[in-house]
């Protein structure tokens, strides 16, 4: 996995990009996430959600984008080591601190 974007900066939110970015998910997109949740929780139909939902994915995928223009290098070696290791922290606690150090939570 060489970046955590495309050719035309777009972010790819693939499994490693959303795990290594999910503190900072969890934060900025807070609001967006439990309005989801809450809308699941009240209907169970699935189509009364799409609208929350959809906010749900805007908020990420702006956010990866903002990580990846704030700190380039470190959004993509942390990704890229979580993509090489299947997905486990605990082998790419280096980057993970040299990410958080870049892009620190909000």
């Amino acid at each position: 996995m060489a970046s955590a974007v495309d050719a035309v900066g777009e972010p790819i939110p693939t499994s490693a990009v959303l795990m290594s970015a999910s503190k900072h998910i969890a934060g900025r997109c807070r609001g967006e996430n439990i309005a989801f949740l809450k809308c699941k929780k009240d209907d169970p139909n699935p189509e009364k959600c799409l609208d929350k939902g959809s906010q749900v994915i805007r908020c990420v995928l702006s956010l990866l984008k903002d990580l990846h223009q704030k700190c380039t290098k470190e959004m993509d070696a942390y990704p890229g080591c979580m993509y090489y290791n299947t997905d486990e922290f605990e082998l790419c606690f280096k980057q993970q601190k040299e990410f958080e150090k870049a892009c620190p939570l909000n």
